[in-house]
């Protein structure tokens, strides 16, 4: 009986690894990273100078080290802004990917989408963003104007 005993908490305990690591491996594959966003505030400062080159090309350096929303999403606005519309798509679904409520990744690629006359896509992301910000937000209302200015004859 002693030995039943042995063998089948030995049993049990193999079954609870092999399940944990399972399980470990499962999360590490279908979980994006997304640690603590880098300090973008010199970033950001060229944005707003309309740096965008410059700011581009910092950010390019960042996606190496960082997986975070806000650095695929500042990247591709930039990559947008100097008229890159294939590769700044890329970066705003992959900001998407790692957060799918993300707004200002919503507001920059419905953008991209007007300026590049997919309205249909643009609207689909204004819904989204009225979704998410039911009762009004900054990234709706710019969307909202950029798709009235595109829609107007």
């Amino acid at each position: 009986m002693h030995t039943t005993f042995k063998r089948t908490s030995v049993t049990r305990l193999a079954v609870m690894v092999l399940a944990a690591s399972f399980a470990t491996a499962a999360l590490a594959v279908d979980t994006p990273t997304q640690g603590a966003p880098p300090d973008l505030t010199a970033v950001r400062s060229k944005i707003k100078a309309k740096q965008f080159a410059s700011a581009r090309d910092d950010l390019f350096k960042l996606v190496d080290t960082h997986t975070h929303a806000d650095v695929f999403n500042l990247l591709g606005f930039t990559l947008r802004k100097t008229g890159d519309h294939r590769n700044a798509l890329t970066y705003y679904q992959k900001a998407l990917e790692l957060d799918e409520f993300h707004l200002g990744a919503h507001e920059y690629i419905g953008e991209l989408f007007v300026e590049t006359k997919q309205l249909a896509k643009a609207r689909h992301h204004l819904a989204i963003l009225e979704r998410l910000c039911p009762n009004g937000c900054e990234e709706r209302e710019d969307l909202e104007k950029a798709i009235a200015a595109a829609s107007k004859p």
